[in-house]
């Protein structure tokens, strides 16, 4: 049994190397060129961009081990399936069960890794990544816009900038065109608007803030005479304040959902609850750092049993199962979630739900499996 269980994981341990290296290849090629563009376009410095680039690499792990775990699976028990293997193993009186155990074992400890992952090290990451995005936001504000598209970036702000040109004076990439800025006053109330043909940055890290210089434009300012109302204001020069994310004193910045471990994520909720705050969103944060975790252990569940009953030949056609599975298991969970928030069901259900869901799939057919 040891000498069959270690061939067994060794079938199974290259594919699911290779299927990882890919995968996470594949997701950093898609962010690459966004970094590569902050560092040609934009100015910002290789050694930022480096750290963002790193700070990715936790969060693509928590999808890319389900799904490498999956495709192996499919494609080691599919080979041993096909070439007859299992049907010689099963023919010598040994349960498939017993078979499968070893990869289920494996499943339960890489998706108890990535609780620890998703509880400990992505939320440093996120907040880290958030705070490298702001020290790159003030010394370039500029890498924070994008000509033609609304940008929130700045609290309590919404910008839009039409174009941004080269200051001929000192080179930098720091002169708006015609710019719009937005600051909601809150539900039915008038939103304040600010319009300006030139906007230059001036930016005061030490402070963690940036000054924006507007010229040649109009600002609506509160009206002292109709309370809630605006009056237009003509300026040549006008100085706006603008802070890209809320601080904690010591320069350090909130910290968001994501940035939060469970037990930071159960203070939270427990303080929202006391304060008649809604609590959904947290809760459901708070449940997938585990659910997404144990989908390494659910993909194993479903995909064994699959891959020795298909006995195919064709690695394409395990292949596409296992694309398959994994589009509707993200499907049901972007479904469930959505429901969740809508009120339709428990956040503790919905997030679990395409678990339990295809761990009882997995479980029917390999019973079905051991007992035929």
């Amino acid at each position: 049994m040891k000498i069959l269980r270690t061939y067994l994981l060794k079938e199974f341990s290259l594919p699911f190397i290779f299927s990882l290296i890919v995968l996470i290849f594949v997701m950093l090629l898609g962010n690459l060129f966004q970094l590569i563009e902050l560092i040609i376009t934009k100015g910002v410095n290789f050694f930022s961009v480096a750290k963002l680039f790193l700070f990715l690499v936790p969060y693509l792990l928590t999808y890319t081990i389900p799904i490498a775990i999956l495709t192996a699976v499919m494609l080691s028990l599919g080979r041993l399936s096909s070439d007859n293997e299992i049907l010689a193993i099963r023919a010598s009186g040994i349960n498939i069960f017993i078979l499968i155990v070893p990869l289920l074992i494996l499943g339960l400890l890489l998706s108890l890794f990535l609780v620890i992952l998703n509880d400990r090290i992505i939320p440093l990451a996120h907040y880290a990544s958030r705070r490298t995005l702001i020290e790159i936001g003030i010394k370039n504000p500029t890498a924070a816009i994008e000509p033609g598209t609304f940008i929130d970036s700045f609290q309590n702000y919404v910008l839009f900038v039409y174009s941004i040109e080269r200051n001929k004076q000192t080179g930098e990439r720091n002169i708006l065109n015609n710019v719009r800025i937005y600051e909601p006053q809150g539900k039915d109330k008038p939103t304040r608007t600010i319009v300006a043909k030139k906007g230059e940055f001036v930016s005061i890290p030490e402070k963690k803030v940036v000054k924006l210089k507007l010229s040649d434009g109009t600002s609506d300012e509160p009206d002292p005479n109709k309370p809630g109302e605006f009056f237009k204001l003509n300026f040549k020069t006008y100085f706006l304040t603008l802070s890209l994310d809320k601080t904690e004193g010591a320069g350090q910045i909130e910290k968001k959902p994501k940035d939060m471990t469970i037990k930071e994520l159960k203070e939270q909720i427990s303080k929202y609850s006391s304060e008649g705050i809604d609590i959904k969103p947290l809760i459901t944060h708070l449940h997938q750092k585990i659910a997404l975790a144990f989908s390494a252990l659910v993909f194993i569940l479903v995909a064994s049993p699959m891959a020795v009953i298909t006995h195919r030949r064709e690695k394409a056609v395990n292949f596409g199962l296992a694309i398959l599975i994994i589009l509707v298991y993200y499907l049901l969970l972007i479904g469930f979630e959505s429901l969740s928030l809508q009120g339709y069901f428990p956040p503790v259900v919905s997030i679990w739900m395409p678990n339990i869901i295809f761990g009882l799939i997995g479980s029917c057919l390999i019973f079905r499996l051991c007992v035929s």
